[in-house]
């Protein structure tokens, strides 16, 4: 069997335009950033550096809120891995026990020999359908490499 990818779906929807939106957003704020600080008995008032800080501000919000679009399961006959939004895993199948997605869990999980649980983002239970094709698609993975 091939390899096959999942990423999330709808977070890549939201995070998009979201990240954008704020970026745009403290970039117009930025030019708010004129005149007097505001302090009382002080003569310190707004630069172009303080503006420029602004713009950077959101650039680096909006850079985090794409981090959220960065999980992604990548499994062939051979193992899995896993990226999700902070590190991720390269596991063979001999080390996972099960491949789990519970329900009233957020996303699904890898249930290792050791008795830990790796997350995998990818698969989150708001995709419904094509977070349960890719547990099944991983099950029919690790069944077939359990029998080999």
């Amino acid at each position: 069997m091939t390899a096959v990818l999942f990423r999330p779906k709808k977070i890549r929807w939201v995070a998009g335009p979201l990240a954008a939106g704020i970026t745009l957003l403290f970039t117009v704020l930025s030019f708010g950033l004129t005149g007097s600080a505001g302090f009382q008995n002080s003569k310190a008032s707004f630069q172009r550096g303080d503006q420029l800080a602004m713009i950077g501000l959101g650039v680096l919000l909006g850079l985090g809120i794409l981090l959220f679009c960065r999980p992604r399961v990548t499994a062939d006959d051979a193992g899995v891995r896993v990226r999700n939004v902070i590190g991720g895993y390269d596991l063979p199948w001999s080390v996972v026990r099960a491949v789990r997605f519970d329900r009233n869990s957020a996303w699904a999980h890898l249930e290792l020999e050791n008795d830990d649980q790796v997350p995998v983002h990818a698969l989150q239970a708001v995709d419904k359908d094509y977070a349960l094709d890719g547990v099944r698609t991983l099950r029919a993975l690790h069944s077939a490499a359990q029998s080999a």
